[in-house]
């Protein structure tokens, strides 16, 4: 008890104040001017000068549209010579900061609803009708299952669904890709950009950029920087991939627009920098469910007035445009901020120095009697005097 009354008589009733000692070593000037170096160094370098400290920064506000453009012909036993422009491969129409390019597909045609054997695998051959449960509809199932076993072919059978017929087959793709031209379509890229903290906007179609060179230009990273005008192939070659072997089995390419803005200089050295790269890269060693795909169906009435439609399973490349960056302008509050916590870090090499001095050297316990001085109450000893 009694030590805890002293404990807690001299956290109440003692101050202490710092004591400069000047110690004359060469070791410990030398270690506590290179501490100083080093947080200097930091402050001005890394602070001020790499991270810019002296300035307010903005995240960016960005709008995207795109655009593709490109024509090709093919020639196929199924749908005989056919062009194909932009209003065929682009699916849908409008993205928002994306858009779908179609390279290859399973196409179904003249699908009518009615009964029709199902695609073989190991749940829908047969070979009676106690082998089809009827009602059942799985998820992998082209329709609903009618309960009676029927010749699929010659020596095959499966269970008879209910079903858009004749039902998709979709175990072989097209090889090549069915549009695989589209290597050369091309891609225009409109930008907006804004940073509402300083009020500054821009686009990635710069000022000098004329109608006339929008025309002819194709964006290449060293001749034609800043065209907004891009190829697919160059795309997907400029991220490390093969085109053609994406274009079989669809997949995602990522566009980055990259916007770092210094607004203390000229506003025309704010430039857009882009990057690509694929976005759903495949594992080699788990290549399940690859690529991208979906299905899509044009509906018509034959000549007889019943309903039609062409199933189309469309694999592609979908760009996804990725925008980011951010500003910077001068503002005197982070710079007083940042020169202040510079300041307080200068203390760390006294804190340093201190603990070597006093409980590293050989000569501490003679430091620590100059560093400490202990100096009783000068009013309370006075007046013990006057009572005596």
């Amino acid at each position: 008890m009694a030590g805890c009354c002293a404990v807690l008589g001299a956290f109440l009733f003692e101050y202490d104040t710092p004591r400069i000692v000047l110690i004359r070593s060469r070791k410990v000037g030398l270690m506590n001017r290179t501490v100083q170096l080093l947080i200097l160094v930091y402050v001005i370098g890394w602070v001020f000068v790499w991270e810019k400290g002296y300035q307010e920064t903005d995240s960016v506000v960005s709008s995207v549209t795109a655009k593709a453009k490109g024509v090709t012909m093919t020639n196929t036993s199924k749908l005989g010579l056919r062009i194909w422009d932009v209003a065929d491969y682009v699916i849908p129409a409008q993205e928002e900061n994306s858009v779908f390019i179609m390279t290859n597909m399973i196409i179904t045609m003249n699908q009518t609803q009615g009964l029709c054997p199902e695609i073989p695998d190991e749940t829908t051959v047969c070979e009676t009708d106690a082998n089809c449960t009827a009602g059942s509809a799985g998820t992998h199932s082209s329709g609903v299952a009618t309960g009676r076993c029927v010749s699929f072919n010659g020596t095959l059978k499966t269970c008879e669904v209910a079903a858009w017929c004749p039902v998709e087959s979709d175990s072989e793709l097209p090889k090549p890709a069915f549009l695989k031209a589209a290597e050369n379509f091309t891609l225009l890229i409109k930008n907006n950009i804004w940073y509402p903290k300083f009020n500054f906007s821009k686009r990635n179609i710069l000022p000098n950029i004329t109608t006339a060179y929008l025309k002819t230009c194709i964006y290449d990273a060293k001749t034609d920087p800043f065209c907004p005008i891009f190829r697919l192939g160059t795309i997907v070659e400029s991220a490390g991939h093969s085109f053609q072997d994406i274009a079989i089995e669809g997949g995602i390419m990522g566009i980055q627009i990259k916007w770092d803005c210094n607004l203390d200089r000229a506003a025309s050295l704010c430039l857009p920098r882009y990057s690509f790269r694929r976005l759903d890269t495949r594992d080699v060693d788990h290549n399940v469910s690859p690529g991208y795909n979906f299905r899509f169906a044009k509906y018509y009435s034959d000549p007889n007035g019943a309903e039609r439609r062409t199933l189309i399973k469309a694999y592609g490349i979908r760009f996804d445009i990725i925008v980011f960056g951010k500003a910077g302008k001068f503002d005197i509050i982070p710079t007083m901020i940042n020169i202040g916590s510079g300041l307080a870090l200068l203390g760390v090499a006294t804190v340093l120095c201190d603990v070597i001095v006093l409980y590293c050297m050989k000569k501490r316990y003679y430091y620590r009697e100059k560093k400490y001085k202990y100096v009783e109450d000068y009013e309370q000893g006075l007046g013990n005097q006057m009572d005596q």
